[in-house]
């Protein structure tokens, strides 16, 4: 069982919680069990503008960056996702400005776009975690995370924004028996670009041409 805990700020998200490891699905190092679920995961290539870029991670720190369109090629060039992200690190400071208030949105939407062009295996991680919590662990993150409480390693504690969302999107995927979720289409927030053009509605990569029902946005 999860507990919980207000932290300062506001909104839902601005809940630390505490897990205990045996009960819950653990994100933490790619080639453990279920490390295909982590953003840093090779192995579920991208497709955006037909632009292919090799992981969620890539994706995710490129959205940072729609004005920069060079920094955004950069990012998504590299093979390694920690590369990908420390390619990011130099230019935070010129994130989009309303970043802090879009990442969780853009964040979600990564997930989902991981999830229509690799929905086989990422679609089969998913359900194998059945209902159990899913923890993304952290070293230092408890936003998106949850970090030790302790040397033990028997609790976590953070806001697991992350795996709330890999939650909400298993959920999802229970009940998507007519395909829906392979079809993403763009979010609804200004300047959604990658190397300078609009993002396009996002499908099944090689899904062939046949109609698919469009999903409710976000």
């Amino acid at each position: 069982m999860t507990s919980w805990r207000s932290n300062t700020g506001q909104g839902e998200n601005c809940l630390l919680r505490t897990y205990v490891r045996g009960e819950v699905v653990v994100v933490y190092k790619t080639k453990e069990d279920f490390g295909g679920l982590s953003n840093m995961a090779s192995g579920f290539p991208l497709q955006i503008n037909g632009v292919r870029i090799l992981t969620t991670e890539a994706l995710y720190q490129a959205c940072r960056f729609p004005h920069l369109p060079e920094v955004q090629r950069e990012i998504i060039g590299q093979h390694s996702p920690m590369t990908a992200k420390m390619k990011s690190k130099p230019h935070r400071k010129d994130s989009r400005p309303d970043w802090d208030d879009v990442r969780y949105k853009i964040m979600r939407w990564c997930l989902r776009v991981k999830l229509a062009q690799n929905y086989e295996e990422f679609g089969r991680l998913l359900l194998a975690t059945r209902d159990r919590p899913i923890v993304e662990q952290s070293r230092k993150d408890d936003y998106w995370g949850a970090k030790l409480a302790d040397e033990s390693g028997y609790t976590l504690i953070g806001q697991n924004v992350l795996g709330r969302l890999l939650m909400e999107l298993r959920e999802k995927l229970k009940d998507d028996a007519e395909g829906v979720l392979k079809t993403v289409p763009p979010l609804g927030i200004p300047d959604f670009l990658l190397l300078g053009k609009p993002i396009e509605m996002v499908t099944a990569i090689n899904s062939g041409n046949g109609q698919k029902r469009q999903p409710a946005l976000f």
